[in-house]
């Protein structure tokens, strides 16, 4: 699939008020999502993407989904995921997980990994201290910035 045509299809979802697209063109699959802050990301293919629920006639006041979130979490430093993809808290299944609540860590240390696009990028602690929460299970999706460790 070329660029111009991947292009249609972001201005389309950008157009529309659809939350993923996915088009398959032979062997090659596209899948196009929106972030929360209303970009769209390209992702690793998943399962078929669902319609979108109608919107709501009468406007309800609702705090922002990462504004509830960050009231809910332990206090300490957060640390987000900074793609879309999968996440593993080991590098092999049965093996230990990279850190667990109580775990010392030190800025730099491996703490997980994010597999997007079939490449596994390795998740980094930003300071060093104690993992007071996970936040994610292993081999669960995550999103662009959502929160998945606390470190005290």
């Amino acid at each position: 699939m070329d660029l111009r045509k991947i292009k249609k299809l972001i201005d389309l979802l950008e157009e529309s008020n659809l939350a993923e697209l996915e088009i398959k063109e032979g062997e090659e699959v596209v899948r196009l999502s929106r972030v929360p802050k209303g970009n769209v990301a390209v992702a690793a293919p998943q399962m078929i993407a669902a319609p979108v629920a109608a919107p709501v006639a009468a406007p309800v006041a609702v705090a922002p989904v990462a504004e509830v979130a960050a009231n809910a979490l332990p206090a300490g430093h957060v640390v987000k995921a900074p793609m879309v993809g999968t996440f593993y808290a080991s590098s092999t299944p049965g093996a230990p997980a990279f850190a667990v609540v109580g775990k010392q860590v030190q800025a730099g240390e491996t703490i997980g990994i994010i597999e997007a696009m079939k490449m596994f990028n390795q998740i980094e602690a930003d300071v060093s201290g104690t993992v007071v929460a996970v936040l994610v299970e292993n081999g669960q999706p995550v999103e662009f910035d959502e929160p998945m460790f606390v470190i005290a």
